[in-house]
């Protein structure tokens, strides 16, 4: 067996993760969907018992709980990896729920939906399992990064202000179109589909999708690293997440049309985003209502900002969901 630098990492991350009190978990949504996630230790149910509950004094004097909050992840690398700068921040202030979304990680579904909106029903279907939004707890504010902040939308808006209190769009295309996907392309050189830049195959493809993504890419990656990557990150599921791509609702303008959250949003965007360009910003901020939704910009980035620049974007991002923080916990 050859040396695996994708598994080295991936414990890495995961050890970024346990340091912040998270854990891996599972829930099962329904008879055909799971989702598996990491939660903050203090969302896991108390192991099963048979007969009364004893509440020891430990327990009675636990600290108030945190308010909840909801990262998404996009296309790409594990849900894990995409969030790992931010973890660590955000568990000093925030109760996390990091889910897979389905067919990513762990997550899995029979049904045949394959919309962002059903994504963001299974997330519905999850905090309510655990039990971190209204009426049980705070309202739970909601982040999604690039596919992850469609499916935020999503979720605000199924879950209303009633129980979703702020929202994050990071590097989402919510009013993405054909005319952006062939724009991609161009901007791609010899990419024949979305999909061939989204789940690269080969070396090639993932070189390219590193260009795309990165704003300052390395020089050089070694080429056993680029196979491990695309052996081990987008092979797994690939039907499944092909359709997910084909089955974009946003994209359908008979279909979707971006509508005024009644939520705070704040919209978070790379300087030099490839994916989607930072004028695609502006332009969901004026549909969203320039009252309610703030763009902040985060500079030498792309389509990576909680990565590529985690100082910037971890401030503005805490700016936001601290605002006011005490008027929304319960």
């Amino acid at each position: 067996m050859g040396f695996n630098l994708v598994s080295l990492i991936d414990r890495f991350v995961r050890r970024a993760y346990t340091a912040a009190r998270l854990r891996p978990h599972t829930v099962v949504i329904d008879a055909d969907t799971t989702i598996h996630c990491w939660i903050s230790s203090s969302l896991l149910p108390p192991p099963s018992c048979s007969g009364d509950v004893v509440i020891d004094e430990e327990e009675k004097n636990k600290p108030p709980a945190k308010l909840p909050l909801l990262l998404i992840h996009g296309f790409g690398p594990r849900g894990t990896w995409q969030w790992r700068k931010q973890v660590g921040v955000l568990a000093a202030h925030f109760d996390l729920i990091v889910p897979d979304l389905l067919f990513f990680g762990g997550s899995t579904t029979r049904s045949s939906q394959r919309s962002e909106a059903f994504q963001a029903a299974a997330l519905v279907g999850l905090l309510d399992a655990l039990g971190v939004a209204p009426p049980l707890r705070a309202r739970v504010s909601v982040a999604g990064t690039s596919y992850g902040g469609m499916v935020a939308y999503n979720v605000a808006r199924a879950m209303g202000p009633e129980r979703v209190d702020r929202v994050v769009i990071a590097s989402s295309d919510l009013l993405k179109g054909p005319e952006d996907d062939r724009a991609l392309l161009e901007r791609a050189g010899g990419a024949g589909s979305i999909d061939e830049i989204l789940l690269p195959r080969t070396t090639s493809d993932v070189r390219r999708l590193i260009r795309l993504v990165v704003h300052s890419p390395p020089r050089y990656v070694p080429e056993f690293f680029l196979r491990d990557i695309s052996r081990n990150l987008f092979s797994d599921n690939l039907k499944e997440k092909l359709e997910l791509i084909e089955g974009i609702i946003l994209s359908n303008k008979e279909k979707f049309q971006l509508t005024p959250l009644a939520q705070q949003v704040l919209i978070i965007w790379g300087e030099h985003d490839q994916i989607f360009p930072l004028e695609k910003a502006f332009q969901i901020q004026k549909r969203l209502g320039e009252k309610n939704a703030k763009l902040e910009v985060v500079e030498k980035s792309g389509h990576l900002p909680q990565m590529e620049n985690a100082d910037k974007f971890n401030k503005v991002l805490l700016d936001f969901l601290l605002l006011d923080a005490q008027k929304t916990s319960q």
